[in-house]
């Protein structure tokens, strides 16, 4: 499920599932009818169905290329025309470190990262004339409910391999996305932005 909050008046949250192309035009309908327009859009969902590919079941592969990847595009798809039109936005898409540097067991979920920075990087020149920034964020490890049940010994192992030496927190990728969507990243499109404490440099 993926939540958006309503700006203006008092707040409401409209929950949806990414992966349904109907919920999503109804959310999204329904936002811009009690909002009159759609400002910025974070693109956040995402699941993982981990496996080596020689075991990965193709509803895996499917499942999770239909909501990471194909459910930012349906997000994308339905304020598209309302941002065009007010020749004002922001798209923010979160892809991952593993996007770019691969990780085994994960090809499902590092083609959908990766694939977001295409979509990133398309969607920007066709909608930078329009005044819309579209860019992306791509995180490290993170320190969240996720990293902090994994065995002690994978933790350590995964910051020694970042030089910082340490997770990232929320609060970081929070700034990212904060920098891109205010007036001071309006000159920034079709990037992405790697919060990761140097563990992938490209």
């Amino acid at each position: 499920m993926d939540q958006i909050r309503q700006a203006g008046g008092e707040a409401e949250t409209v929950k949806f599932n990414v992966a349904d192309s109907s919920e999503v035009q109804d959310a999204f309908k329904k936002i811009i009818s009690d909002c009159g327009r759609i400002d910025i859009l974070v693109n956040n969902a995402g699941i993982a169905r981990d496996g080596l590919i020689v075991t990965m079941k193709e509803e895996d592969w499917d499942l999770v290329l239909d909501t990471n990847l194909k459910g930012a595009f349906r997000c994308v798809k339905a304020v598209y025309r309302s941002m065009m039109k007010k020749r004002w936005g922001r798209i923010i898409n979160i892809t991952s470190v593993v996007g770019f540097a691969g990780n085994a067991g994960q090809a499902n979920y590092a083609a959908a990262k990766a694939g977001m920075i295409g979509l990133t990087r398309s969607i920007a020149r066709e909608l930078a004339s329009r005044g819309v920034t579209v860019n992306s964020v791509a995180p490290g490890y993170i320190d969240t409910d996720m990293t902090r049940d994994l065995p002690e010994e994978v933790k350590g192992k995964i910051r020694s391999e970042i030089p910082m030496g340490t997770l990232g927190f929320a609060e970081d990728i929070a700034g990212a996305v904060a920098y891109l969507a205010s007036e001071d990243g309006r000159y920034v499109t079709g990037q992405c932005i790697h919060v990761n404490g140097g563990m992938y440099m490209g």
